[in-house]
């Protein structure tokens, strides 16, 4: 029972479960886990201490043998284009009424119109561009869906018509759905085990950040200019965006062979073409780098072309479906329920705050309304500077204390801090609205607690998905964000007559209940985790392989 995390007898190894800490200088009989493969023989990180998981291939072209600064590019790429797309969303939120009443449009008509187009189309997209990337890699995607969202911003600051502007916002959210649901598979693809909670923790501050750090900006910029000159700034964003897809995200979809799979197999080492015929008599350490291969290296300008050539040997169809069927694996479920809620939750504030701080006893302008989102921004910022370092070094102390091997629920202790943090913040956000604080209470104070709790909750969530299902995470993460994206659709419906008919604090005192209920599930997870984990594997994967 490796650290409260019940044991599973069914399988000879449970894939996700892995060696990572100084590998073959620990007291541990790593015979069941390392059959007949020598543990030195494996690649390490420079360090020679931990162990590269997953096991990169010899090929140059393996992004996993990218150089460094090649991957830092890629992923701040990935992190300002995530920051466009978290700030595009919500552009509108903080003037939402004015707009409204701009339109002649009743408040949750337009809110349905122009916010629920935009989510709804999200959950589309993350379905269809998923199974677009599975089939010819993520670069063309990427490349197109920011050329989408460029011309649908220049689309939507020239609508006439609150008819246009709705069809504007729809193909916003499709082209959005890339940067949402294939950015944690595109880390997966690039960055090792050790290496992707931090990672995961900037695709977090990117979109969360944009989500923040957009309002003021835009609040401003609406209400001394209009929002059709936001939404022309967000133009030249994306068109930003493009260029830096083009230059620094070749594609990262990789058919890998001569490669020892460490953590995906029922057995903990898996060869792909016999890579390892026999051990080594006096293997030392090897430290991770490139070694022969007959695959010449792709030149820079190759790389330029917009499609690489990659083709995915699976059904178009099958793939389509396919991110349903993971809904049946316990790790998705959960982390579909949690990602759901705390990004919905988040969803329901934005399209809310103009809504509560336009009327009295605040009276905020347009601009001030924005200007709540700024405490939002510190406190992800904050967030994401100890999430990296919470995640992965809670991992490696976890994996440490058990012999050296990693268990992907060592991700999940970081949850107490999204219970404390998030919940907290929406039970006071609910009461200090309701007692009519003055505003630094629940701006400051409430909203920080709740982006400081979500930003930490999220990142913790996506790592564990990515380190549970690598080879699926494209397809998981496809499926979360369409569920969390109809839930938040859901929510516009009615989330403004909520807060009209039964008050801010009843409105918010369900919803820290709930995330309280939910966030409370992840202690069977941790405990269970490693079986669930087993019976994916056995009842669920086998299903697929067959």
């Amino acid at each position: 029972m490796p650290l409260g995390i019940l044991e599973d007898h069914k399988l000879e190894h449970v894939p996700g479960t892995s060696p990572l800490n100084e590998l073959g200088r620990l007291p541990y009989d790593l015979d069941q886990l390392i059959q007949g493969i020598d543990s030195r023989m494996l690649k390490h990180d420079p360090t020679g201490q931990v162990v590269l998981v997953p096991q990169p291939s010899d090929s140059p072209n393996d992004p996993y043998n990218w150089p460094r600064w090649k991957k830092e590019m890629f992923t701040f790429a990935i992190a300002y284009g995530c920051g466009c797309v978290g700030a595009v969303g919500p552009l509108p939120t903080s003037a939402i009424v004015p707009l409204a009443e701009a339109y002649g449009i009743a408040l949750q008509t337009f809110t349905l119109g122009c916010q629920g187009s935009c989510i709804a189309a999200i959950a589309i997209g993350s379905l269809l561009f998923n199974t677009l990337a599975v089939k010819v890699g993520k670069r063309p995607i990427y490349i197109v869906s920011s050329i989408g969202l460029m011309v649908s911003c220049f689309w939507c600051a020239e609508s006439k018509s609150f008819g246009s502007l709705v069809g504007s916002r729809a193909l916003m959210g499709l082209c959005m759905a890339p940067m949402e649901a294939l950015v944690p598979a595109s880390i997966g693809d690039i960055w090792f085990l050790h290496e992707r909670g931090f990672r995961n923790a900037i695709f977090n501050l990117g979109v969360l950040g944009g989500i923040n750090l957009a309002s003021p900006i835009a609040g401003s910029i609406i209400q001394y200019g209009s929002f059709r000159i936001a939404f022309h700034v967000m133009g030249a964003a994306f068109a930003l965006q493009l260029l830096l897809t083009i230059l620094f995200m070749p594609e990262s979809a990789y058919h890998r062979s001569h490669a020892i799979n460490i953590d995906t197999g029922s057995h903990a080492v898996e060869i792909d073409e016999e890579k390892v015929s026999e051990k080594a008599e006096h293997a030392e350490v090897r430290i991770h780098q490139p070694g022969h291969s007959d695959e010449p290296k792709k030149s820079w300008t190759r790389e330029l072309l917009p499609y690489d050539g990659y083709w995915g040997r699976v059904d178009f169809w099958r793939t389509l479906i396919l991110p349903f069927t993971l809904l049946a694996s316990p790790m998705v479920a959960w982390a579909t329920l949690l990602f759901t809620t705390c990004i919905s939750w988040l969803v329901l504030i934005s399209i809310t705050l103009s809504q509560i701080f336009s009327a009295p006893p605040y009276n905020f302008s347009v601009a001030a309304v924005g200007a709540t989102n700024v405490s939002s921004f510190v406190a992800t910022l904050l967030a994401t500077a100890v999430a990296g370092p919470l995640i992965d070094g809670v991992a490696r102390i976890m994996s440490k204390k058990n012999n050296g091997i990693f268990e992907p629920e060592f991700r999940l202790p970081i949850m107490v801090s999204y219970l404390v943090f998030t919940a907290a913040g929406f039970f006071a956000w609910g009461q200090s609205l309701y007692n009519q604080d003055p505003w630094p209470i629940p701006i400051i104070v409430c909203m920080g607690l709740i982006n400081l709790g979500v930003q930490l909750g999220t990142s913790a969530v996506v790592t564990y998905v990515t380190d549970c299902h690598r080879e699926q995470a494209s397809e998981a993460f496809a499926v979360m964000n369409f569920v969390k994206n109809m839930f938040a659709f859901g929510l516009t419906f009615y989330c403004n007559d909520w807060i009209a008919v039964q008050g801010v604090r009843n409105c918010f005192f369900v919803i820290g209940g709930i995330t309280v209920a939910v966030t409370l599930l992840t202690i069977p997870m941790y405990i269970f985790g490693k079986k669930a984990r087993s019976f994916n594997y056995r009842k669920l994967d086998s299903k697929k392989r067959n």
